[in-house]
């Protein structure tokens, strides 16, 4: 217990899905949480159940004067951010021939800007306290080809590039910052449900080690997004860091 203990953490899309179990592990480690979420409903649902002075906000990732109040009211009432996890994300389920240029700009808008934005507006926020670290949610589709997930895809290679970029120049700059992506595979979410047309319709998700094929579990992904969050990390930095059970080293 209390790995992340008094640190202030904010998450976007935090009111289900990955979003929501990065929240549980935070709060249960003694952070203080702030749950972000397009839809202010579920945000202050997930807030209330995990307690520790949680705090609900609405904030559309795309949105950059959004993502100004938010520091704001961080600001006013903690004084710093310690922990920032940029979660939010769609996906969508097309090729490239059948993407359409508003598509394109839709999902990279929530992915894509919204990482740029949540990291522009975080940085200077978490340089009033002791730094902190920076987790943005990449995916495998950033390290294979998913032709059917094109412009998922691609947004989740920018993340995975952007991540780099933050680090390198938290570094060069002396901010005591660090920032890491985190690639999951297929993780037990509504949203892989819905891409793959089992909307509704959940996998029981065993204990233990898991074989090839089986999704694992939003806790899966909490576990390495904690461990990132905390000191233990320290020397962790612009790093991907893989959580899908060896999908993506397979030979075949």
């Amino acid at each position: 217990m209390g790995r992340v203990e008094g640190k202030i953490a904010l998450v976007t899309g935090g009111g289900s899905g990955l979003g929501a179990a990065d929240c549980e592990a935070l709060s249960r480690e003694g952070a203080t949480v702030v749950v972000t979420d397009v839809k202010l409903e579920p945000a202050l649902a997930v807030a209330d159940r995990i307690g520790n002075g949680a705090l609900a906000m609405a904030l559309d990732v795309a949105d950059e004067a959004q993502w100004v109040a938010v520091m704001e009211e961080i600001e006013a009432r903690f004084g710093h951010l310690d922990i920032l996890v940029n979660n939010a994300g769609v996906v969508l389920s097309a090729d490239v021939e059948n993407t359409t240029l508003e598509q394109f700009r839709w999902v990279n808008a929530i992915m894509t800007e919204g990482v740029f934005l949540g990291c522009k507006h975080a940085i200077p926020l978490m340089n009033k306290g002791n730094g902190g670290s920076i987790i943005n949610m990449s995916s495998t589709g950033a390290l294979l080809g998913y032709p059917i997930f094109f412009a998922y895809s691609a947004a989740k290679g920018a993340v995975r590039s952007m991540t780099k970029s933050v680090a390198v120049m938290c570094q060069e700059k002396g901010y005591k910052i660090r920032c890491n992506s985190v690639h999951p595979g297929s993780i037990e979410t509504a949203m892989v449900q819905m891409a793959e047309g089992r909307v509704n319709q959940p996998k029981d998700i065993p204990d233990g080690v898991l074989p090839p094929g089986v999704p694992g579990h939003p806790k899966d992904v909490a576990a390495l997004v904690l461990f990132l969050a905390s000191d233990e990390s320290r020397f962790i930095t612009g790093a991907e860091l893989v959580v899908d059970n060896g999908v993506t080293i397979r030979p075949f």
